[in-house]
């Protein structure tokens, strides 16, 4: 058998590491490295990220940190084959030890102390957005798909949803949390969940741009983006003209209520494909999921980002746990182990999904040893809006 050359070991040693960690002079980049898995999030990846955005947060010599993923994706998500393996086959505190970990690694990013560039190059899900909606610079492309599809899972839209979707316009947070929908790049800066967009063919020389530059503060890095960044009036007229429709379903105080204005403006505009979209994917998800992810963002829009990932750890024990609902486990045995994409949620319907259950999901257990409340201090930062105010 032939030896392997000190470079060819090097390589294979890169190409195995799910995060790559790079040093540019002032400028530190954290690379998400698992492209055949659409960079989904382990519980490595994310122990890893921390401590590196640790350090290099207290390093004086660190301006500031870009984050992107390698292929064609910038992250799916978490890695919840996985997740769920670890829980069906040990206990559901494994899942929940390493959702502490990253709703610790979203709390660190959405309260850096430096500029934090994410480029989202692709498909952003779920744990995906965790560790890039909270980042002071969000820059997407023509090729950036966003979606929060947890409740077509069983689970709930999370790790900070009801924080950053509740600040969106309207009820457009609503709108994407209950459905699923996808939103391509240009509608998330014309929405606020990002904050430039760049064509994809321009990010290698945005990305040298920035790590030749060297801003040393946020003022200069958004002068930098905003050279290379692009606006659709468009996309901006077509979500306002969309939001009018949103915001007349999706402020309802129920979701019974919501469906029941989605499918009547359905009727008066057949020829609107995403209110389709929007019916049936509702119609597709978990009941229970619906209901917890409609008072988790309503709750969000008065609460800090402190309080938001808290509350969201408390409702995902008592979703793992199993005592309250299974629905997280068959949305993953139909999707993922069985592919049947059959779930057989329980309850099957919205009108029976009562308020006290709703409420016990919601409430953190006071007879379990295993449980433990997330708790998170308060760290301000204000980098982006500090930032214009300079230019």
């Amino acid at each position: 058998m032939q030896a392997l050359s000190s470079t060819e070991l090097f390589r294979r040693n890169l190409t195995e590491q799910p995060v790559l960690f790079e040093e540019h002079s002032g400028v530190r980049k954290v690379i998400l490295n698992r492209p055949s898995k659409l960079n989904s999030l382990t519980f490595e990846m994310v122990s890893q990220m921390f401590s590196k955005l640790k350090i290099y947060e207290d390093d004086r010599t660190v301006n500031f940190v870009i984050l992107k993923g390698n292929g064609k994706a910038f992250c799916a998500g978490g890695d919840v084959v996985g997740n769920m393996c670890y829980m069906l086959t040990g206990h559901w505190s494994f899942g929940a030890s390493f959702y502490k970990k990253q709703l610790t690694l979203d709390h660190l990013i959405a309260t850096y102390k430096k500029p934090l560039v994410c480029l989202i190059n692709g498909v952003v899900m779920g744990g995906g957005a965790g560790i890039s909606m909270h980042g002071s610079f969000r820059v997407v492309t023509e090729k950036t798909v966003f979606a929060m599809p947890e409740a077509i899972l069983g689970l709930f839209p999370d790790v900070g949803a009801s924080h950053f979707l509740s600040k969106l316009p309207g009820y457009f947070g609503e709108y994407v949390g209950l459905t699923g929908a996808r939103v391509d790049g240009a509608t998330m800066v014309a929405c606020g969940l990002a904050t430039h967009f760049v064509f994809s063919k321009d990010l290698p020389l945005l990305e040298h741009t920035l790590s030749s530059v060297d801003p040393s503060n946020a003022a200069e890095i958004l002068y930098v983006i905003n050279k290379f960044a692009h606006k659709s009036n468009t996309k901006e007229e077509e979500l306002h003209k969309r939001l009018k429709s949103i915001n007349r379903c999706f402020s309802r105080q129920t979701v019974e209520g919501i469906l029941h204005f989605l499918e009547k403006e359905l009727r008066d505009n057949l020829a609107e494909k995403w209110i389709a979209d929007a019916v049936n994917n509702m119609k597709s998800a978990s009941p229970t999921s619906l209901k917890v992810f409609l008072r988790s963002i309503r709750e969000g829009r008065g609460q800090t980002i402190e309080q938001c990932l808290a509350r969201e750890y408390t409702v995902f024990c008592n979703i793992v746990r199993r005592k309250i609902t299974n629905d997280y486990y068959e949305g993953s045995r139909a999707i993922f182990f069985d592919k049947d994409k059959k779930p057989k949620w329980e309850p099957a319907k919205l009108e029976l999904v009562t308020t006290e259950t709703v409420d016990m999901i919601f409430k953190a257990s006071e007879d379990d040893d295993d449980w433990n409340c997330l708790q998170l201090h308060a760290r301000s930062s204000n980098l982006l809006d500090h930032a214009r105010s300079k230019l």
